[in-house]
């Protein structure tokens, strides 16, 4: 037995046992299950241990009450029975965060992720692995979409057929689906099928679903090729028709994006978002962080929505109402980009940068000299280093077999770091 140097104690073992039972547990591993004085563990796990002088503490599926259990450093023989890997979507990882490391020693079974990719015979060097218990459908789904492969442990309410119906509705149907049912039991079953079919299908409550991308299909759904993460054609965007030409075109949402420096967990402000052009592009790139996009007209607001459900931007939430008022409830952002052209450009900048975290990055554009050099003075006063471009642009047509350059208006971009 292994002895935690902190408290003098025995350390605490997590031990992996299989769906089939105790018969596979390794005889390490069941010696020091046989020599525990306690065994903890949910009531199904403990009845694949055989009858001992052990007392046994069923704990549910409740994590909390087994940290209760443990907390208090023990003379007795302490060992907690999980399933499969402990510390792959197991307990272990959270009892480790909980008490520390030096509580525990993990001794790990194969776990279900690992039996059913070998049912299957796919290797899972590459897989995108989740569980459905702990991330919101939404966002797997994004991730599915560009992976190659995917494992899924699913839950008892995300099962195969909600996965199944989820991608269905996002056009993505270029998987070939498997569902490894109680895997190691003498009831496993393996079925493989098309996502269609498995969205009309029932499982057994312990399954893991996986997904293997066809050969020689698109990276994406047939509706979708064309749109882009960013700088995607201004038409793509639906707007509202006297205020048509007044969206951020795509070459210079594409620069002012590039100068907000976003991450995939950013925290994005779109001030004055307009048809939402912008701040669906930001969702697009932080997808796994949230963007706001304010905007005080009601019709536009209305256009924001419709744009983020032709995008499938579910990390994008409009927000109807004034600025600055309307951000005041919003968490501080990483990065803001402030559109418009009004003299409440000033205000809102000034306002904006107070809200901004530190290293935070702040981008705005405007079409006039006199709201460029108010601006610049503005932003230097605050951040002291504003970096400019002034974006000319012209883009190619074709009349009479020749070719013309149509010049769109100018536009100043500013940028600041806040240090």
């Amino acid at each position: 037995m292994a002895v935690d140097k902190t408290t003098g104690t025995e350390k605490i073992h997590i031990i992996g046992i299989g769906d089939d039972g105790y018969e596979s547990v390794t005889e390490p591993a069941r010696r020091l299950i046989e020599s525990a004085d306690v065994l903890v563990g949910a009531e199904k796990t403990l009845r694949c241990v055989p009858d001992g002088a052990a007392e046994r503490i069923a704990v549910g599926a409740d994590l909390d009450a087994i940290v209760d259990e443990l907390r208090q450093p023990s003379s007795r023989r302490v060992v907690v029975l999980a399933t499969g890997d402990p510390l792959f979507y197991g307990t272990a990882r959270y009892l480790c965060d909980k008490l520390g490391k030096d509580r525990f020693e993990v001794v790990p079974h194969v776990s279900s992720m690992q039996l059913a990719f070998a049912r299957v015979k796919e290797s899972w060097e590459e897989a995108y692995l989740t569980d459905l218990a702990t991330r919101p459908l939404e966002r797997v789904v994004d991730k599915v979409r560009s992976a190659e492969t995917v494992g899924l442990f699913t839950a008892a309410e995300r099962q195969p057929r909600d996965v199944a119906a989820a991608l269905l509705g996002r056009g993505i149907d270029y998987f070939t689906c498997y569902v490894c049912e109680n895997l190691g039991s003498p009831d496993e079953r393996v079925t493989n099928a098309e996502l269609a079919d498995i969205a009309a299908m029932d499982f057994a409550p312990l399954n893991v679903m996986i997904l293997v991308r066809k050969p020689d299909v698109p990276d994406r759904p047939t509706e979708a090729v064309g749109r882009r993460l960013f700088g995607n054609p201004d038409e793509v965007f639906l707007q509202s028709k006297p205020k048509r030409g007044l969206l951020t075109p795509a070459e210079v949402r594409s620069l002012a994006l590039a100068e907000l420096d976003l991450g995939a967990m950013s925290t994005v402000w779109d001030i004055g978002a307009g048809s939402g052009s912008v701040a669906i592009e930001a969702a697009q790139i932080a997808a796994g962080g949230t963007v706001y996009a304010i905007e005080m007209d009601p019709d536009d607001h209305s256009l924001i929505v419709e744009n983020a459900e032709r995008f499938g931007v579910a990390n994008l939430v409009p927000i109807l109402g004034h600025a600055p008022e309307a951000w005041a409830d919003l968490p501080d952002p990483d990065a803001v980009f402030v559109g418009g052209s009004g003299r409440e450009m000033k205000t809102l900048v000034e306002a904006a940068y107070a809200r901004l975290k530190s290293g935070g990055r702040l981008a705005t554009t405007v079409g006039s000299v006199e709201n460029l050099y108010e601006l610049r003075t503005t932003l230097g006063g605050l951040a002291g280093d504003v970096k400019l471009l002034m974006i000319n642009l012209a883009r190619g047509t074709e009349q009479l077999e020749r070719v013309r350059f149509e010049a769109l208006n100018p536009v100043f971009l500013l940028s600041v770091v806040k240090e």
